[in-house]
């Protein structure tokens, strides 16, 4: 198969294909005479597990590490389940950034009167004004 199949095949655009190459995080694909690239089912494979992963939010780091010990068959499992709770405490800690932005934002939104006034809390907040 060639790039563009590959990506139709897997679902990720060719440009991140190339990406992941270069970044060594898959390895770069055989190329013909005339330097094409040659993919195999199995490269299909290993791009849609990366981009499941990538749906996941795992890191490329992360990811790395996955996909090393789904090619080790005498891998254990723990290793893979102590990977994905830690990266579920650190999904739970950014939903909590997020939770307290969102709250922050809720509060000063309905402090702003959104009228034709110049006060506004929330440009106050941003400017560093206390509320």
């Amino acid at each position: 198969m060639n790039i563009g199949e590959v990506a139709k095949s897997s679902g990720m655009s060719a440009k991140m294909i190339r990406h992941y190459e270069e970044t060594g995080l898959i390895q770069a694909a055989p190329r013909t005479g005339s330097n094409y690239r040659v993919y195999t089912p199995r490269d299909v494979q290993v791009l849609r597990f990366v981009q499941q992963a990538r749906h996941l939010g795992f890191s490329t780091r992360q990811i790395a590490v996955l996909l090393a010990l789904w090619e080790d068959e005498s891998r254990s499992s723990r290793e893979v389940k102590q990977l994905a709770n830690a990266h579920m405490a650190d999904l739970n800690l950014r939903i909590q950034e997020l939770i307290e932005m969102r709250d922050a934002l809720m509060h000063l939104a309905a402090h702003c009167k959104g009228d034709s006034r110049p006060d506004c809390p929330i440009l106050g907040k941003l400017a560093g004004e206390a509320h």
